[in-house]
């Protein structure tokens, strides 16, 4: 699934929130993992500075999101998991 959003539909359509595969794998690693910023960037494939922004950048969609009671809808974005990877973290069965 990619779309997240209220059960009930408001009276007017709120727009989405987009976030991208790379802030969902960010926000991922870091609150639902527990991962360090350099844990993390390393496991994504990116500069700690980049995990970051991206990281940062998903709070705010989320909170935006659960605030303003919007949904969310996932996206690619340029970001692709390193060789082994699913998105999201999953291990790949090498055979």
């Amino acid at each position: 699934m990619s779309y997240f959003g209220p059960p009930e539909a408001p009276a007017t359509p709120a727009f989405p929130v987009v976030l991208t595969y790379a802030e969902l794998e960010a926000i991922r690693l870091s609150d639902l993992e527990g991962l360090s910023q350099e844990e993390a960037a390393i496991r994504m494939g990116v500069s700690r500075r980049t995990f970051w922004t991206d990281l940062r950048s998903a709070r705010v969609k989320v909170a935006t999101a659960l605030v303003e009671g919007r949904p969310i809808r996932i996206e690619a974005g340029e970001y692709a998991p390193p060789p082994g990877r699913h998105r999201w973290g999953q291990e790949q069965q090498m055979e």
